[in-house]
């Protein structure tokens, strides 16, 4: 769908005029400050060899979202907070108000999210919906693309996201936020002025060196999106969001800390549509609460000569109960319960100077039980999957003369890491992958360095129960997905090479090539739909898809002047499904962003984010594509004294919006969004 000129010069002017509003009523003042850190150069990360280093001397390159990042745009869950990620892919949940993560090219299905590093239970699918959980709490999030590292195991073929929560320090401090917004014309109301979304957030913590406490809550409500509310049906749906998490951490020594922590999801969905049967069309709703309870502890100790041992164990129920409704009855009352436990032990030995032995076992439980107007819909009243998975990872420092006498490199400008990996599942028996990932320092001049990164790793995912044996019932969208108990693990080789250099804390840039090779990818298979009495196509999951993504990533940030940082990202990609030999369905061959921040007064902080992203086919059979699109965010942030803050933003500036007449139109579904908020910390830290 394309933007009439006309409609874009209103568009542009409103979105002007929306900005000068806001800029007039935050008030100008002070002088010139320095911006924000050069965003996540120097961060600390951990995901890809679980060993704390900077982001630049990584063996595995890894995209890193921090705090000031996340408050800078004002991220309510981990869906905004990873949105101006380059290369990755936020792709709305087919009948769901929810995203995943697509990465390189491979779905949500093949992405793990974790916490902490422990993984979260899917909702829809094998997919986390990263839209559920809130970032109050969040100290940075880590992106790894592709198979890359022997440490996680099934489902993270496509790469791995995860979230790096806040340590609690000893005093005493606490952040209370709040903002409220309107979509305008599209508020379900048909009111404007109405606050069409409203956000809460509390955030206390404190202790002594020894023993502290965090306690965070966090409420998100929408009440959804409609372009008529005149009419029955509404594209966007209504959502109430709630998070709370209680965490307690002991101290005993600087060497070694213990946590226990209680976390409670609750999301509610109201969805309206009209179901078009043969012959009549039924206004009809669906409701459906999700309610996670998730109870997870741990501890890590580390000895002087270098050892450490760190252990987790996690237990999740996961409980989704739905229901419809048309206008005289309720029916299809189903009700899901997913268990997930994992206990993950993992020790560190120095072997000598730089190099280092990962050892780690992963013991991990699952059980699904459904039913559906009190009636199991399983064979027997309950599923259930265990697995025993071992990893290994070796880190060395190889000598220089592994490279050849006139390939002068210092000790520390070279790593290698080795990594193997076995799993022994209850349904599927023993596998094994292994990865090789190496990191070269190749430039190292007086006012700028260069690295080359090349890395190789199998990928082995287990379809889950839910794909197995779940029905994902999206009977409004006129059709329902079955599960297959027949299906077979997904595999992949992935490779994966990349040059970075950086000129001090100024400018970096990075170019990466990637390469993922496919086997029998798990799909929902279109040439075995079964249409039932109701006009609703049955569909199977199956493993129909042999498959290869492809492609190459630009990445760079540049400080124009002290107060002012650019930062942007470009993908190219390409997809084939090789038994077909045509491209894979909701990839898009291209994806930019582009972001700029500029403390512009000494309280006063301007920033844009830009994200682009090119047209993608929908359906093969008839060729179908989504339009391309561009969405602007506009963020102001004003600090009105050193405990209270004020900001406001306007998502989707320029409104760019589907068009809901046409299905295979995948652009945003919220157009204009304009708000405002408050953010007060106290506390004597």
């Amino acid at each position: 769908m394309g933007i009439a000129p006309a409609r874009d010069t209103q568009n542009i002017e409103r979105g002007v005029r929306v900005i000068a509003a806001l800029c007039m009523a935050m008030g100008w003042a002070g002088s010139l400050q320095a911006a924000g850190e050069v965003a996540a150069l120097d961060q600390v990360v951990v995901t890809g060899s679980r060993i704390e280093r900077p982001v630049l001397d990584a063996p595995l390159r890894t995209e890193v979202v921090g705090r000031a990042e996340l408050e800078r745009t004002h991220a309510r869950s981990l869906k905004e907070g990873l949105e101006n990620v380059p290369g990755l892919q936020l792709r709305e949940i087919h009948g769901k108000a929810g995203h995943e993560v697509v990465l390189q090219g491979l779905s949500g299905d093949q992405v793990l999210v974790l916490v902490d590093g422990l993984p979260l239970t899917a909702t829809t699918g094998s997919t986390v919906d990263v839209s559920q959980l809130a970032v109050l709490d969040i100290e940075r999030i880590e992106v790894v693309k592709g198979a890359l590292s022997a440490q996680y195991g099934s489902a993270a073929m496509g790469g791995v996201v995860n979230v790096i929560t806040r340590r609690i320090e000893p005093g005493f401090s606490g952040e209370i936020r709040g903002d409220f917004g309107s979509f305008g014309e599209q508020n379900p109301s048909g009111t404007t002025a109405d606050a069409g979304n409203r956000h809460t957030g509390l955030r206390l913590e404190g202790g002594s060196e020894r023993f502290r406490i965090r306690l965070t809550g966090d409420q998100r409500q929408r009440d959804g999106i409609d372009p008529d509310p005149e009419s029955w049906a509404r594209p966007g749906d209504a959502t109430d969001r709630q998070q709370y998490d209680l965490r307690g951490e002991w101290h005993p020594s600087p060497g070694g800390a213990f946590h226990l922590q209680a976390g409670r999801f609750q999301e509610d969905i109201d969805s309206r549509y009209d179901l078009r049967l043969p012959g009549r069309t039924v206004a009809q709703s669906r409701f459906e609460d999700v309610t996670r309870n998730r109870f997870q502890g741990g501890g890590h100790w580390h000895w002087r000569n270098g050892v450490s041992l760190r252990g987790q164990v996690l237990d999740e129920q996961l409980s989704i109960d739905t229901i419809k409704q048309s206008s005289d009855q309720r029916f299809d009352d189903r009700d899901a319960d997913i268990g997930l436990g994992q206990l993950s032990v993992q020790g560190d030995v120095p072997l000598t100077v730089g190099q280092h032995l990962h050892m780690g076992v992963d013991l991990r439980r699952e059980d699904l039980r459904q039913l559906k107007d009190g009636s199991s819909e399983l064979e027997g009243s309950a599923v259930e999957r265990d697995s025993q998975e071992f990893w290994s990872q070796l880190t060395l420092t190889p000598p220089a003369q592994w490279f050849g006498g006139g390939f002068p490199l210092a000790a520390d400008q070279a790593e290698l890491l080795l990594g193997v990996r076995a799993q022994d599942d209850s349904d599927f028996g023993q596998h094994v992958v292994g990865s090789a990932n190496l990191r070269l320092e190749l430039w190292q001049g007086a006012s700028s360095t260069g690295a080359l990164r090349l890395g190789w790793g199998q990928g082995y995912r287990v379809p889950n129960l839910k794909e197995r044996h779940f029905r994902f019932d999206h009977s409004q969208l006129g059709y329902v997905v079955i599960g297959n108990p027949e299906l077979q693990p997904e595999e992949s080789n992935s490779f994966q090479a990349g040059w970075t250099h950086s000129w001090g804390r100024w400018l970096w840039l990075e170019l990466g090539l990637f390469d993922n090779q496919l086997r029998n990818l798990i799909q929902v298979d279109a040439d075995s739909a079964e249409v039932d009495a109701q006009g609703i196509q049955q569909f199977r999951y199956d493993n129909v898809e042999r498959a290869r993504t492809r492609g190459v990533e630009l990445g760079s940030q540049v400080r124009l002047w002290e107060d002012v940082r650019l930062v942007g990202g470009y993908t190219f990609m390409q997809t084939r499904d090789q038994d077909t030999g045509g491209a894979l369905t909701r990839r898009p061959r291209h994806q930019g962003r582009l972001g700029l921040d500029w403390s512009l007064w000494r309280a006063t902080e301007i920033s844009l984010r830009a994200r682009y992203q090119s047209d993608e086919l929908v359906d093969s059979n008839s060729g179908a594509r989504s339009p391309s699109w561009t969405v602007l965010d506009f963020r102001l942030n004003y600090t009105l004294t050193r405990t209270l803050g004020l900001f406001a933003g306007i998502d989707n500036l320029f409104d760019r919006q589907r068009d809901f007449a046409d299905p295979a139109d995948f652009s945003p579904v919220a157009g204009r969004f304009v708000y405002l908020g408050a953010r007060y910390r106290f506390g004597d830290r």
